[in-house]
């Protein structure tokens, strides 16, 4: 069978929540989210698996943590992505609402181990 055309725009007009990404495609084991972002996330990492942010629209900033405490920041601009690598510790964060496309695989909880109010429910599909 073949797939379907899935347009951002409409998808995101969907979504009311921040922080709470929706599924829009699959492609193996690895999904295609979309989710609208407002504020500090929490920091966590994922230690087996990388994860892609793709901005559509505003401005992302990632704060990252070494193994060592060190910290830095990466800001991703409308049309840019990052990878965080595995095991990496970070903190997604943006002072206005900004919409991302994060690309992942199957299973990965949003918040990693570190849980709480902002973990999301998987498999959320739209």
């Amino acid at each position: 069978m073949p797939g379907q055309v899935v347009n951002f725009s409409s998808k995101l007009g969907l979504i009311d929540e921040h922080w709470s990404p929706r599924v829009i495609a699959e492609m193996n084991d690895y999904q295609f989210k979309l989710v609208k972002v407002r504020g500090d996330f929490v920091w966590h990492d994922h230690p087996d698996t990388d994860e892609t942010f793709i901005v559509l629209q505003g401005q992302l900033r990632i704060e990252l943590r070494d193994a060592d405490g060190v910290q830095s920041a990466v800001d991703i601009n409308a049309g840019e992505m990052y990878v965080v690598p595995r095991g990496v510790e970070h903190k997604p964060c943006a002072e206005s609402e900004v919409q991302v496309l994060l690309i992942e695989p199957r299973g990965v909880v949003n918040t990693g181990a570190t849980g709480g109010e902002l973990t999301a429910e998987m498999d959320r599909w739209i």
